[in-house]
């Protein structure tokens, strides 16, 4: 499951986490080498100051030597407790010196070659520092230690400092070289984000205007600004795009002619059929009205086969918005003329129209089929309500109640109600296609809300249908 969401997510958060993660551990990597090498040149340090306090100490201890075997008024021991001007003497023949500042974290000891303390320094009584230490360091539970002799081993000088005040010292350094990296991390961070995401902005722009071409609209896709590993992306998207763009307009145009070459032998059929009538003998002319009718019939359904197919066929979507509410007046206008039905259509439709993506045509069949289906099923003698109000067309009328179990059943080809009247079953069927290929929402409710009886059916997203139908 992990895994999944790992791959799921976009290009960009896995760019960033795997380069801030990689440079966060480079990092760190880096800040151990550098802690390392800080520690062994920490302890060289304070190893060279130690030798060297070693060293300055060693002069001056024999000096003292040498005084106080001499007597030559430098202060010689006398076991008085006294300050002689070169180190308090307490008592117990240990001269020790007083301390040079507030704090001394080194501390000495000089012993003669019998192990005998002959001077330290004042910092040194608490430290313990050990006696009879070869010269050179060592290093004990809790000193560091260095000793050197002198004058054949007679004067030995030990100088020593706490393991903690050096662990303390690294610590501080440490903390000081750590915190501007703490800083930085989440700075890092941010930069690389941001630097992903600039990168990323034409290809985000690029996915975006693929997003938002549907079949109404087939542009070449801007891939100007795209990074040239993925230039010949969006050429091939172009290419497939103009292919498309070619097919429809094929099928468009086939869907024309078609639509052209049926009605034509129909009509002039029709027309011989009706001159036929009036002509022969009354007889024959039942027959002959009855060829007439089956005529047609046979127009009506090749009208609704052929606006069936360019439902289903595409192009459903216009490349520029249209006012829906003149096409809709036109349709009900040729509808009421032909069918002699004027009276009963109740239109309501804005005064600044709808503007619409979807194609004047396309929209014309849907409210053509609904509006017909409304008259020729609904009660003969009540008016059918069409309304066209922001991005809902709604056609609705008075009649039997549709059980919510045919609804289904009656958007598919060729299905009929419990009507008896004269019809092919495909009105639902092309509204219902319109719908899927433009991204509207169709909704049938019977009865209708606030009726005792009636059928309404509602078109909703005329608005949005660019946008819906792109998925």
């Amino acid at each position: 499951m992990a895994s999944k969401r790992l791959r799921s997510r976009s290009l960009r958060v896995r760019l960033a986490v795997g380069l801030a993660a990689s440079l966060a551990v480079l990092w760190i990597g880096a800040s151990l080498v550098a802690g390392h090498v800080l520690r062994h040149e920490t302890d060289e340090v304070f190893d060279s100051a130690l030798r060297e306090m070693a060293q300055r100490i060693l002069p001056l201890a024999y000096e003292q030597l040498l005084a106080d075997d001499g007597g030559d008024g430098y202060g010689r021991d006398d076991g008085g407790g006294r300050d002689d001007g070169y180190g308090r003497d307490d008592g117990d023949g240990v001269r020790r010196l007083p301390p040079v500042g507030t704090r001394e974290f080194v501390s000495y000891v000089v012993r003669d070659g019998d192990g005998r303390e002959l001077l330290r320094s004042s910092s040194a009584d608490d430290m313990d520092i050990p006696a009879g230490l070869t010269p050179g360091f060592h290093t004990t539970g809790t000193l560091r230690t260095y000793t050197e002799a002198a004058v054949q081993g007679t004067i030995v000088v030990t100088t020593a400092e706490y393991l903690a005040h050096r662990r303390h010292v690294f610590a501080s350094a440490t903390t000081v070289f750590v915190f501007p990296l703490a800083v930085l991390l989440p700075l890092t961070a941010l930069v690389v984000w941001l630097t992903i995401h600039l990168s990323f902005r034409p290809m985000i722009a690029f996915r975006d205007a693929i997003e938002r071409r549907g079949r109404g609209n087939l542009t070449p896709v801007d891939g100007g600004r795209l990074p040239s590993e993925l230039a010949p992306v969006a050429g091939a998207v172009n290419a497939l795009l103009a292919r498309l763009r070619s097919a429809l307009e094929a099928e468009r145009s086939f869907t024309a002619n078609s639509a052209h070459e049926l009605r034509t032998p129909i009509a002039a059929a029709l027309a011989q059929t009706q001159r036929l009538i009036a002509e022969m003998p009354d007889a024959n002319r039942e027959r002959a009205r009855s060829i007439e009718s089956a005529l047609r019939r046979l127009a009506r359904l090749s009208e609704k086969l052929l606006q069936l197919a360019k439902a289903e066929g595409g192009g459903l979507l216009s490349e520029r918005p249209s006012d829906l509410a003149e096409v809709l007046a036109l349709v009900v206008d040729e509808i009421a003329r032909s069918s002699q039905e004027d009276d009963r259509i109740d239109l309501a439709v804005p005064d600044d129209g709808v503007q619409s993506d979807v194609d004047p045509d396309a929209f014309a069949v849907l409210a053509r089929n609904l509006i017909e289906n409304a008259l020729k099923h609904g009660a003969p003698d009540d008016p059918v309500d069409v309304c066209l109000d922001g991005d809902r067309f709604t056609v609705r009328n008075h009649g039997p109640v549709v059980a919510a179990a045919d609804v289904e059943r009656l958007m598919r080809p060729f299905e009929r109600g419990s009507s008896r009247s004269d019809g092919s079953g495909l009105g639902l069927a092309i509204v219902a296609a319109v719908c899927r290929g433009a991204g509207l929402k169709l909704t049938i409710a019977s009865p209708v809300e606030g009726w005792p009886d009636g059928v309404s059916v509602r078109v909703t997203g005329l608005a949005g249908a660019r946008s819906s139908s792109q998925t």
